[in-house]
């Protein structure tokens, strides 16, 4: 069951990884202008949940009806979340709710391959959360495959005016890139944070209380960005950017909208999920591993530049996340030829003859 869980949420998160970023970026190039609108519908598509939650709910009432009889049935609990670990969601989600806005402040002005690069240095930040936080265990590889990212980041930051958008001016763009680093550095805390939660909770962790926590951080994350479209002004600007949509106008623009709020979600349930089946830092990998493959559909898709200097970042990632990979391959397999101690034997019993 866990192995079917951690292929479930991996589908889950490669979607949301690679598809978010690009529909953003759809967004942004046919006339969308508002950031704490974006940044709202990362976290606001988590009504989603709702669904599995019922039918986790019809699953726990039928077992306990068929558990006890009438008389004594215990009544199923409607949510699992106890009052600490609500609490610890709610904070978790707010810090979301401010990475929300910062990634897609980056996204604004950066196109989709630059940012999913500089993006990908969360890896290295989550290992180092996740070795102060949760005692992850480092290894010669994965030491490598940090210092790879970081170094892949920095030759994009040598070259930080070469794909900068048309009309955009340096500012923007550099501003857009430290911005970005930022919420790199945000996003590799908040998952060793979810993984540490999990750790301290004084309850049992199941997939279904895990659905109710990732709820709970979008919820919160929903409220901490309506503050900021209520503080602009965005709610009084949708329809009339709506009707000013560059391509398929107001039904295309709202349609737009509801998938990226879904796809969205799909990334950090995922991201989450595979925290609950493993643990943060593998979570951080497979988000990025997937960035580079959402700077080739970027490049494909909106014909993105794609320079020598991306070209030497990106490979310097997949060295990384090759290193990643084969140091825990090289200690799942030191693992597994360890000499197991022999089983314990009964001793044989002694069969005497019987007398006739």
């Amino acid at each position: 069951m866990k192995n079917g869980l951690i292929i479930i949420n991996c589908i889950i998160l490669t979607i949301g990884t690679c598809g978010g970023p690009l529909l953003s970026r759809l967004y942004y190039n046919n006339g969308g202008k508002r950031i704490w609108f974006m940044s709202f519908l990362s976290a606001a598509g988590f009504p989603v949940i709702l669904i599995p939650l019922f039918f986790s709910f019809i699953r726990r009432h039928n077992r306990n009806r068929n558990r006890n009889n009438s008389e004594n049935a215990e009544k199923t609990k409607l949510f699992l979340m106890e009052t600490p670990l609500f609490i610890a969601s709610i904070v978790i989600g707010l810090l979301t709710g401010l990475d929300n806005y910062l990634y897609t402040y980056g996204l604004a002005y950066l196109p989709v391959s630059t940012q999913s690069l500089i993006a990908g240095t969360q890896l290295a930040f989550n290992a180092l959360f996740a070795f102060f936080m949760v005692k992850q265990k480092f290894t010669p590889f994965s030491i490598n495959a940090v210092v790879l990212l970081t170094v892949g980041t920095a030759v994009l930051a040598l070259h930080s005016n070469g794909d900068k958008p048309a009309n955009e001016t340096h500012k923007e763009y550099v501003v857009g890139f430290l911005i970005t680093v930022i919420a790199a550095v945000l996003y590799g805390l908040i998952l060793p944070l979810v993984e540490l939660t999990y750790k301290k909770a004084r309850q049992e962790i199941t997939f279904p209380l895990v659905l109710e926590i990732q709820m709970v951080m979008c919820l919160a994350a929903t409220c901490f960005c309506v503050v900021g479209m209520i503080i602009n002004g965005d709610f009084k600007l949708i329809s009339i950017e709506a009707r000013e949509f560059k391509i398929g106008g107001s039904a295309f623009y709202y349609t737009l909208i509801v998938i990226t709020g879904i796809v969205w979600q799909g990334y950090f349930l995922g991201a989450i999920g595979v925290v609950f089946c493993a643990s943060s830092l593998a979570s951080g990998v497979l988000i990025s591993v997937l960035l580079p493959v959402t700077e080739v559909l970027a490049v494909v898709f909106f014909r993105e530049k794609f320079q020598a200097e991306k070209g030497v970042s990106l490979f310097l990632s997949i060295w990384g996340f090759a290193s990643y990979f084969y140091g825990e391959y090289k200690s799942g397999k030191k693992v597994l030829e360890k000499h197991q101690p022999p089983e314990t034997e009964l001793p044989s019993l002694q069969v005497r003859d019987s007398v006739a």
